[in-house]
């Protein structure tokens, strides 16, 4: 279960977690979860690449473990790094030492100010825990779901859910993954060329937000 765009009244109740950007000009913040990998990840930087976009990305410490020259690639081509923890852990199931300890395994290879939640799902007692081992993180969530996660659903429709939902200022969630891949193949690039021709810009996320 999951919602394309988030719900106002869960955003006032984590108002500690960044949702979305009070954005001066037509901006919309695209990130991606879970690489970096080879052939979905490098695609996704070289579509980015065409539209002059800027992205944040949220790596999995063992995949930078594995795939460390995607991982430089990302980094090169100008993007920003979020730590997405070293084993993509689910915050609700897991003891809070247990998370903390593999945010700071991901943070020895990332070394980042940012972070996002696996699922989005993190206990109130580990973001308090992670903000007192890292001060200044910034735990990122987002406003915009593309759901290219869900094998169940159709390329059309995931370019649909951004399209459709994603305003100035929006923080987007697609997928450097291979679930993902025939999704984001389709979806990327017919959003950013429409978006562009919109008059839309795409940054990073950095720490001044």
């Amino acid at each position: 279960m999951y919602l394309v765009k988030t719900p106002w009244l869960l955003k006032k109740l984590y108002p500690n977690l960044l949702w979305d950007v009070n954005a001066d000009t037509r901006c919309i913040y695209l990130t991606f979860d879970d690489g970096p990998i080879p052939i979905v990840t490098p695609f996704v930087l070289n579509i980015l690449k065409q539209y002059n976009a800027k992205a944040t990305f949220f790596c999995i410490g063992d995949n930078v473990s594995k795939h460390p020259d995607v991982f430089e690639q990302v980094k090169n081509d100008g993007h920003a790094i979020g730590n997405h923890t070293f084993n993509h852990l689910k915050g609700w199931d897991t003891e809070d030492q247990t998370y903390l300890n593999n945010f700071l395994q991901a943070d020895k290879l990332l070394n980042t100010n940012l972070f996002r939640p696996p699922y989005g799902r993190i206990k109130k007692s580990q973001v308090k825990l992670l903000k007192e081992a890292k001060p200044g993180l910034k735990v990122v969530m987002w406003n915009i779901l593309s759901a290219d996660f869900d094998m169940n659903v159709e390329p059309e429709k995931c370019l649909d859910n951004v399209l459709i939902n994603t305003r100035s200022g929006d923080i987007v969630l697609f997928h450097d993954s291979l679930k993902a891949k025939e999704r984001i193949e389709y979806a990327l690039p017919r959003a950013l060329e429409i978006w562009s021709r919109e008059g839309y810009v795409f940054n990073c996320l950095n720490l001044d937000l």
